[in-house]
């Protein structure tokens, strides 16, 4: 089964709480571009992740608000700003890396929540039953491209009729793999 690869750019989610104080009382988030996860969506709105060593501005906040407030780096961001921020599912930010993040309202430290996103499927169950695989599998996805092909391992499977079947991999792993568009599971 061939599924869509996608490359998941430096992002930040936020609360509804950190969100006003970051922009202001009562803001809300503007959709600058829909994403293939149904509800999901890039804003309008940036902000500046600063870490010990330096800054990254213009990062994206990706919409709806969440439960909490998480910044998803790439290996090389976070190494960049001087953060060690470990692999993790998204969500799962309990003992991760914290961070300043600047708007234009107000600033927002957080004390955890920086990771490099484990590179992972989405899928919907149905996808998920025809390709034999099951919520929270690790498999290997293999992508071809001109010169730069290669086998991702350690692949996180997340199953939800809420999703839409793709992979996500963030810029480091799109780059050494020579932005792939699809990939197929392979056990």
């Amino acid at each position: 089964m061939k599924i869509l690869v996608e490359t998941s750019a430096r992002h930040v989610h936020v609360t509804e709480a950190d969100l006003n104080t970051l922009f202001g009382a009562g803001y809300q988030l503007t959709v600058k571009k829909e994403l293939s996860q149904p509800g999901q969506y890039a804003s309008n709105e940036r902000v500046t992740v600063v870490g010990p060593k330096k800054e990254l501005a213009n990062v994206s906040i990706l919409g709806p608000c969440r439960g909490a407030t998480q910044v998803e780096l790439s290996a090389t961001d976070a190494r960049s700003i001087g953060i060690a921020a470990p692999v993790r599912e998204s969500g799962d930010v309990a003992g991760s890396a914290g961070c300043k993040l600047v708007g234009p309202a107000g600033e927002v430290e957080i004390s955890e929540g920086v990771i490099v996103a484990k590179r992972h499927v989405h899928m919907t169950p149905e996808d998920a039953a025809a390709a034999g695989v099951a919520d929270k599998e690790i498999v290997k996805v293999a992508v071809k491209t001109d010169g730069r092909s290669l086998v991702f391992d350690d692949v996180v499977i997340r199953v939800s009729e809420k999703f839409s079947t793709a992979m996500h991999i963030d810029t480091d792993e799109s780059n050494a793999a020579g932005s792939p568009t699809s990939g197929e599971i392979v056990k």
